[in-house]
């Protein structure tokens, strides 16, 4: 009897253990099931597209993440949403995370599009008499402050010998500043696709400038600094698939202009001409790309912009 009890206790400790083991395998199970990826995007950009096709679902669920997408108005709101812990991920052009930084956000850069020179512009109306940058001399100009258009303006005028202080700077952002050019109330308008695109397109607007060899502006992958280091893995699956979804745009850009229609409300031959304009390609960033992002940060401190000079390389994970 006694021998037999023994036993009888020995099967029940082996089988508590295995139960045990079992019940923390489901757990763990469950713990790398239950990890979801937060994604901030806008209506436009690649990020919308990689959404509307689906396909980081489907990588990811390899690794047993989740995806979630949080829509914002625009970059300084995402990049909010980073620091405050609503999403971990997302895209902003140069200038947004340059300020997020500036107020101690824990983001870090992860990757970049290309620049895409050719996708903002200073523009004014079709009837204009502005003919040449120099004919703003005295003029109203409209911008959103502190955007990447902002250093293309402070660029622009650069290479024509002029400085702010020789044109009255307008501060609205891109719908009241579309208003108020429309009405005349500003003489001319620097502004970013599909924004840009919209203004050529709907009301004949006429170029005096592009960013062309005066500015870069690249877009920018970002994502929350603990998670970045906590979740490798995941981040480069995202970079992966966003770099295939720009390839897959670059051949496919009536489609990809199809697919961001309804989001943006946009004419597709307003899309069709902003799609050609992006940098296509994400890749981690170069010590090229850092160089000039941190002359953007540089430049932007100098008009007194940002509080403090930043150091863009701190916000890189090693």
């Amino acid at each position: 009897m006694r021998q037999s009890h023994i036993k009888l206790l020995a099967k029940t400790a082996v089988l508590s253990a295995a139960i045990a083991g079992v019940m923390m395998l489901s757990a763990c199970s469950k713990q790398e099931q239950d990890l979801t990826l937060n994604i901030g995007f806008q209506k436009y950009g690649v990020l919308p597209i990689l959404k509307e096709r689906g396909n980081l679902e489907t990588a990811l669920k390899a690794q047993n993440v989740n995806v979630k997408w949080v829509e914002f108005p625009a970059g300084p709101q995402l990049l909010e949403g980073l620091n405050v812990g609503s999403v971990s991920f997302g895209e902003a052009g140069e200038a947004p995370p340059i300020f997020a930084q500036a107020a101690n956000a824990n983001l870090v850069y992860v990757a970049n599009q290309p620049q895409a020179p050719k996708a903002e512009a200073l523009i004014v109306q079709k009837d204009s008499n502005i003919q040449s940058v120099k004919d703003l001399k005295g003029k109203r100009v409209v911008l959103n402050k502190g955007s990447n258009v902002h250093y293309l303006l402070l660029k622009v005028l650069e290479a024509n010998n002029l400085k702010l202080s020789d044109i009255e700077v307008v501060y609205l952002p891109p719908s009241d500043a579309r208003a108020a050019f429309e009405r005349g109330a500003v003489d001319a308008w620097v502004i970013w696709d599909p924004f840009f695109a919209a203004a050529e397109h709907q009301i004949g607007a006429r170029v005096i400038a592009t960013g062309e060899n005066l500015v870069n502006n690249h877009q920018f992958y970002l994502a929350d600094r603990k998670f970045a280091e906590a979740h490798p893995e995941v981040i480069s699956a995202v970079v992966n698939e966003l770099n295939l979804t720009t390839e897959w745009v670059s051949q496919n850009q009536a489609e990809a202009a199809k697919l961001l229609e309804k989001p943006t409300g946009l004419a597709l031959d307003v899309l069709e001409t902003s799609i050609s304009r992006m940098g296509f390609g994400v890749k981690p960033l170069s010590s090229d790309v850092v160089q000039k992002q941190q002359q953007v940060a540089d430049a932007f401190y100098g008009q007194q912009l940002i509080p403090q000079k930043l150091n863009i390389e701190a916000a890189i994970i090693k």
